[in-house]
């Protein structure tokens, strides 16, 4: 893991390192009556309940979401979660942070098809008296990817590319 500013580290956690890690727990229900809206995923501990659906090229119905939007959906948002704690820290101020990430399902190095790239496309909007340099906002972004649990965890390549 690429060593991050002394002033951002101390913004990803604030238990101290992770002992025995988290477990994150996720209950989804298909039935027949369902397979025409999607699976149903069960609320979870917050109260969130959502139907997912397959992806649309694979008859899934557009009003749900689908597995592969998830995964793009999860990787945008854990960037910018882990982006904006470290801007936090280096006492940038923003005003918002817009994405509009972009996952391409092509085949991989073993034939089978995949998620195999992301591109996060974010539009920042900076307040307050400072403002990042180009070579700031870069080392902050890379210090985002190097630390975002979820980027951590797919083979995936992910870019960032700012509007």
């Amino acid at each position: 893991m690429a060593a991050l500013p002394a002033a951002a580290s101390a913004c990803l956690h604030s238990g101290g390192e992770v002992q025995g890690g988290f477990a994150f727990k996720h209950q989804l229900v298909w039935t027949f009556a369902t397979a025409a809206g999607g699976v149903t995923s069960l609320p979870t501990p917050g109260g969130h309940t959502m139907t997912a659906t397959a992806a649309p090229a694979y008859l899934g119905n557009p009003a749900n979401v689908d597995p592969e939007e998830a995964f793009v959906a999860s990787l945008a948002s854990c960037h910018m979660l882990t982006f904006l704690s470290i801007a936090c820290k280096q006492k940038f101020v923003l005003d918002s942070y817009e994405d509009e990430a972009v996952g391409h399902m092509e085949k991989n190095a073993d034939g089978k098809l995949a998620i195999t790239r992301v591109e996060l496309r974010p539009k920042i909007t900076w307040s307050g008296n400072r403002r990042p340099s180009a070579e700031e906002l870069d080392m902050m972004h890379h210090a985002a990817h190097e630390n975002c649990f979820i980027a951590n965890s797919v083979k995936t390549n992910v870019t960032v590319a700012e509007r």
